[in-house]
């Protein structure tokens, strides 16, 4: 599924940025009848998305280009903050297809679940219900895991100066065999020629199930080191457990460095300078810290987090679902696409 943006649509994702550094000013007295038609009027955050893709027909490829080279000439890191801030952009709009098209699961699907719940609490009718409610909700929580994971990596990377790189580049090699590669999630060298391998996580889990891709990640800061490069861990999750001690001592002992939580954002926006520090903290770092600082330590066990939940309500009306979080609602108009049924990911 793409989400295809016309050239008025990518015009606003530009103003925003202009807006962002502070430069309305400038580009708004170079292109003032272009400014009336693009200018935003809050936050991106706070705009909604139908007002990103409401048409301007007199927005053309061309000033699209001249915004562009324009903006190139206002600061250094234009280019780089556009390009991150585009690729949010398309993957939330992607996402909002994938909440109007998602189709409900089918009963040849969740049915057979029912073997765990049938003939307890709920009747077949509630049943039939709850498990296609809770599969629908697992569904779009994969999808956006899967977006999340596409978006987080490139866009951190392209903040501090540094690239993605795949395992066939061979960057950085295997200790155990010479010949493969490694996926890198940040690569990036210095003026000096020193080559820094970034190991980039949202969190570092405690899940007996990750017993081998945490073999690997250990492995990571000596395949570094065998290839030439620096290993640099940065978790942006403080949470502190045996396997994050572990993993900050490999790759300090293979000459690395590790930055965790506070000390992990710091290190970002130092590394990326002030336009993209600007980008860091206003896209990724505030809103992450919103919305975790709604779980807080249980008082009875500090090392243990918990979250008062606000209830929750779904209802499906023709084409219409509503959800309801305490006194807060939403609407979305539903257009299902069975193809992305045939994609649908796996149940792990």
């Amino acid at each position: 599924m793409n989400a295809v943006m016309a050239p008025a649509e990518i015009a606003r994702v530009i103003a925003v940025v202009c807006a962002d550094i502070e430069k309305t000013e400038e580009v708004a007295s170079a292109f003032p009848r272009l400014w009336s038609e693009i200018a935003p009027n809050s936050e991106y955050y706070s705009l909604r998305s139908e007002w990103f893709a409401s048409p301007a027909p007199a927005v053309s490829t061309f000033d699209v280009v001249e915004l562009i080279e324009f903006g190139v000439s206002l600061d250094v890191d234009f280019l780089t903050y556009l390009k991150c801030l585009t690729e949010l952009h398309k993957r939330r709009r992607k996402y909002g297809l994938i909440l109007q098209r998602q189709p409900l699961p089918t009963m040849v699907q969740v049915s057979p679940r029912s073997l765990m719940e049938y003939g307890t609490d709920f009747p077949p009718e509630a049943l039939a219900s709850w498990l296609t409610w809770r599969k629908f909700f697992y569904d779009l929580d994969n999808r956006s895991a899967q977006e999340t994971g596409y978006l987080f990596e490139p866009i951190l990377a392209s903040a501090i100066g540094g690239e993605p790189k795949s395992s066939r580049e061979k960057v950085v090699r295997r200790s155990a065999d010479n010949s493969k590669g490694r996926q890198v999630d940040c690569w990036k060298v210095l003026p000096d020629g020193t080559a820094l391998a970034y190991e980039l996580k949202l969190r570092v889990t405690i899940a007996a199930s990750g017993q081998g891709r945490f073999a690997e990640e250990l492995s990571f800061a000596e395949d570094c080191r065998q290839s030439g490069a620096r290993p640099v861990l940065v978790v942006l999750d403080p949470t502190e457990n045996n396997k994050l001690t572990e993993l900050k001592a490999a790759f300090r002992h293979h000459g690395g460095e590790a930055y965790i939580g506070d000390d992990a954002w710091s290190h970002l926006q130092d590394e990326a300078g002030p336009t993209m520090a600007n980008f860091i903290e206003r896209y990724v770092r505030r809103p992450v810290s919103e919305i975790s600082a709604f779980e807080t330590a249980l008082a009875n066990d500090p090392t243990r987090r918990g979250l008062v939940l606000l209830d929750l309500a779904a209802g499906l009306s023709g084409s219409i679902m509503t959800i309801r979080l305490g006194d807060h609602e939403r609407t979305i108009e539903r257009n299902e696409d069975p193809s992305l049924a045939a994609d649908e990911p796996d149940d792990e």
